[in-house]
């Protein structure tokens, strides 16, 4: 059989289907190779959400094409976000293609690669696949940390957002098969587990039994040798007391909470299909920071929405300086095609809207410095990643405050650490995103 690479874009959702193609493909015989160039035939796992996401996804299939064409591959596939999103039109738009994969169809993904070469296939259904525990999987994250998706779909109405008609309806996976996952990834080696779904606090409800995300959390702190669990992807409308209770009172869940709010201005949030929350978003803050154990908030704002006002975005402004994010990352509102938002009138200019994000990340890395500032002195269980990928004479390592890829990080200067191990630093120096430390604990 021909080697395969394959190129996941997208977040760590896609990464976790990405690791079930490579099972998949694993489990048939398939040979995976270690880089594109030595591989015949690419697979590209794409991101179709919104508009930088469809034009990184395009690029990269152009690349694979200008391979191909110089006879380096032998094939292209192409699954996932953008093709589920733009159909049977991709056929005549990217010949280059060989094959073609929807979110709703990965299981088929050997069966399409068997038919290369006899037509073109093209397999799209209407999203209703979940993987389980029995779905092959191989881990491409760090022996040490790995993703759980513990539910598929969104069924959530936001009007600017096309992960319903991407992904199907939400869909949660069965309780044990969730535990037994964690039980296998616990017995490989993984210390920390991330959850992730489109909303990880509407996990259980549409299953009978009336399980939830906190009866998950208790079930999970089960499993001897996850160290660290962390909850990301949370909707402001499910962080419940029972949610903060438990994480307030376990040591082993992460003191971290991930929750896209988007907008704090009632008007933009009744447009976006956010404002029927009865918890204001200053309200909810309140109400996590009143907690005797510090939860780091991480959340992502939306700038240049339809009909975003001057004083709106003020309101925004304020917002942020006030609710003193540990992480926060904000991006301007594109219009995705077949979305209620995108026929909105009263679109900011895209000047001002690129004003507005750069005047909201300027006052969140003045917060940020200022926080981390405050840790200077203190000694934290840091996860050690391993020796930095800017110099040899630094190790890298996250707090449990700290989700991989998307927050900061801790630069350790003295000390042996040990990778996958979490140990004890000192922190003696800190930046607006990273901290410097050393290792006091052997």
């Amino acid at each position: 059989m021909k080697s395969i690479f394959l190129i996941s874009l997208g977040c760590a959702k896609n990464l976790v289907d990405s690791e079930n193609m490579l099972g998949l493909l694993k489990e048939r015989g398939y040979s995976i190779a270690p880089s594109l160039e030595e591989s015949k035939i690419a697979i590209v796992n794409t991101c179709g959400f919104i508009k930088p996401a469809v034009e990184e996804c395009i690029d990269t299939i152009l690349e694979l094409a200008d391979r191909k064409l110089a006879g380096d591959l032998d094939a292209i596939v192409v699954a996932g976000c953008f093709v589920q999103r733009y159909g049977y039109k991709l056929i005549h738009e990217m010949p280059e293609v060989d094959g073609w994969l929807g979110t709703g169809e990965i299981e088929r993904l050997p069966e399409l690669l068997d038919s290369l070469g006899c037509d073109r296939p093209f397999y799209i259904n209407k999203p209703e696949f979940i993987a389980d525990h029995n779905t092959p999987r191989v881990q491409t994250t760090p022996f040490y940390s790995a993703y759980l998706k513990i539910a598929e779909g969104c069924s959530h109405r936001c009007s600017f957002c096309s992960i319903p008609m991407i992904r199907g309806r939400f869909r949660s996976r069965e309780i044990d098969s969730l535990i037994t996952e964690a039980r296998g990834m616990a017995e490989r080696g993984v210390k920390e587990v991330n959850l992730v779904a489109q909303d990880t606090t509407m996990y259980g409800r549409d299953l009978s039994g009336g399980a939830g995300l906190e009866d998950l959390l208790e079930r999970l702190l089960e499993v001897r040798g996850l160290e660290w669990i962390r909850i990301l992807y949370s909707h402001p409308m499910g962080i419940s007391e029972r949610l903060l209770d438990i994480i307030e009172g376990n040591e082993r869940v992460c003191p971290y909470l991930d929750i896209p709010m988007q907008h704090v201005n009632m008007e933009i949030l009744k447009k976006m299909g956010r404002g029927d929350n009865n918890e204001s978003p200053i309200r909810l803050i309140e109400r996590i920071k009143a907690r005797k154990r510090r939860i780091s908030i991480r959340t992502s704002l939306m700038v240049g929405f339809p009909g975003e006002t001057d004083d709106a975005f003020m309101e925004l402004y304020e917002f942020v300086r006030t609710a003193e994010f540990d992480h926060l990352g904000t991006f301007i509102y594109s219009p995705e095609r077949g979305t209620h938002a995108a026929r909105l009138k009263g679109l900011p200019d895209p000047q001002m809207s690129e004003e507005r994000l750069n005047a909201i990340m300027t006052l969140q890395k003045k917060i940020s410095k200022k926080r981390n500032s405050k840790l200077v002195g203190r000694t934290f269980p840091v996860l050690i990643e391993g020796v930095s990928p800017e110099t040899e004479l630094l190790l890298t390592g996250r707090t449990a405050w700290m989700a991989p890829d998307v927050d900061g990080q801790v630069l350790i200067n003295e000390g042996n650490g040990k990778v996958g191990e979490i140990m004890q630093v000192l922190i003696h120096e800190s930046h607006p995103y990273d901290l410097v430390g050393e290792i006091i604990q052997a």
